[in-house]
């Protein structure tokens, strides 16, 4: 019987203590998964001492299989172990170990002993791939631990809070709750149907439905919630959805925070860059003033519902979102298809400005813009370097080692979308960070390479 062994050992900023903790608390495990990974959490172990166990569902194409392990070797502040129960190895035994370096720092090992299955040939056949796909998944993973718990140690006088989450099963929310939860915060998801864990709430904006009574006890309210504006052609009937889902549900809950005799301390709540407009090459700053056109206007109603809130003493924060670069869903997701197989290219003329943000810099953003008290108003949530759909495209095409000879004239996207081609691929908005970096934020992915090869593993 063949046996492998993978390590991979990074030295963390933080004691072997608080390492420790951070991989007991909810969400480490959604953490640690790497968004070019189609993985569901079926079952999240109780703990991480011995005979508590995990349970996932693992997508690779058309085929699915089910992975169970089960934790053993629980040493606390220095060790455990997951022993696979069944899953696609013949063994696997992961130790992770946190060796104390000193009182401030400690070094993080993954050590994996593992069999293939089908013997000499099986070994033969794919050791090699699960050496490569081992390599890149725990370089993810320790890059995340990294940035999380570096965070933590930069940030000593946080004090956990209370927070609700609305839109938490969306693509930044799902990414939102698990990066909070192991920072220490507490987390309640507000959502329209049925609540998937005690202690999550319920609305209907739609039906203009909120019991205020829900919200008391939060010490912060992360709004997300919204129509995505890139889910249909934008018919009339569609931008009406649109508009409503965010001034609507927006206006109603602040309407409700306000109502309270003891309202939250902040409330951030989502906007987008498209309050700017098409504005060229211009540097735009949250200073800058509002442009015209759907966007520009929806985005401008979506932030002015949120006065209730502030009028009642609450420091608001509206976080205007660039393109969210994420494997999982977005702009990004659409292109990775037509790019890898060659087909790829400028969208138009291809000078227009994309200001765009890595996910784990998005969620870690709205996770800053919460526990700094000083910070209020709007704030571009973009990378520091935006760039132009051609400079993208050629990016893109070297991550994946892709020619990028087939443009997209600007009539042909007009032709297949109609209006929305024009405000989200055509329309150029050249965004800076201005607040944030006034802030001292540190973004983890600053340059357009770095997020893609972090965000597609390549």
């Amino acid at each position: 019987m063949l046996t492998h062994q993978f390590l991979r050992r990074s030295l963390l900023p933080v004691n072997a203590a608080t390492a420790f903790r951070w991989h007991e608390r909810p969400g480490a495990l959604e953490r640690l998964i790497p968004p070019w990974e189609h993985i569901e959490v079926l079952q999240h172990p109780q703990s991480l001492q011995a005979g508590s166990r995990a349970e996932l569902q693992m997508h690779v194409g058309p085929i699915s299989q089910r992975w169970v392990a089960e934790h053993a070797g629980y040493q606390p502040d220095l060790q455990f172990q997951d022993i696979q129960v069944s899953g696609p190895f013949r063994r696997f035994e992961h130790t992770h170990r946190m060796e104390p370096r000193d009182g401030n720092s400690c070094w993080l090992e993954d050590r994996i002993d593992y069999t293939l299955p089908g013997g000499v040939i099986g070994s033969w056949l794919g050791s090699g791939f699960v050496a490569r796909k081992l390599h890149r998944v725990f370089q993810y993973r320790h890059a995340v631990t990294l940035a999380d718990l570096s965070d933590l140690a930069g940030s000593p006088g946080v004090r956990p809070m209370k927070v609700l989450i609305s839109g938490a099963n969306g693509l930044v929310g799902s990414q939102l709750c698990p990066l909070l939860t192991t920072s220490g915060h507490t987390v309640a998801r507000l959502s329209r149907g049925q609540p998937k864990s005690p202690g999550d709430l319920t609305w209907n904006p739609d039906q203009h439905e909120l019991n205020v009574e829900q919200l008391t006890g939060f010490d912060g309210i992360i709004h997300l919630a919204g129509e995505n504006i890139a889910g249909a052609r934008w018919t009339p009937a569609v931008k009406e959805r649109i508009q409503q889902s965010r001034v609507q549900g927006t206006r109603l809950l602040c309407e409700s925070i306000a109502k309270l005799p003891v309202p939250p301390k902040v409330l951030v709540c989502a906007s987008a860059i498209g309050y700017y407009g098409n504005r060229g090459a211009e540097i735009l700053t949250e200073d800058s003033e509002a442009g015209t056109g759907f966007l520009a206007e929806t985005c401008g109603d979506w932030e002015a519902a949120c006065a209730p809130a502030r009028e009642a003493g609450v420091r608001v924060v509206n976080v205007r979102i660039g393109v969210v670069l994420s494997p999982q869903g977005g702009a990004l997701q659409k292109m990775l298809l037509p790019f890898r197989l060659g087909a790829g290219g400028v969208i138009g003329n291809g000078e227009q400005y994309w200001s765009w943000v890595d996910l784990g810099d998005l969620v870690s953003i709205l996770k800053f813009v919460l526990t700094h008290e000083e910070i209020h108003g709007p704030v571009n949530a973009t990378a520091p370097e935006p760039v132009t759909n051609r400079e993208f495209t050629r990016t893109l095409g070297k991550v994946l080692n892709r020619p990028t000879i087939f443009p997209v004239p600007a009539f042909a996207a007009k032709l297949a979308l109609g209006e929305m081609a024009n405000e989200l691929l055509l329309s150029s908005a050249r965004v800076m960070p201005q607040q944030l970096l006034k802030a001292g934020y540190q973004f983890r992915c600053p340059t357009l390479e770095s997020s893609l090869r972090f965000q597609i593993g390549q």
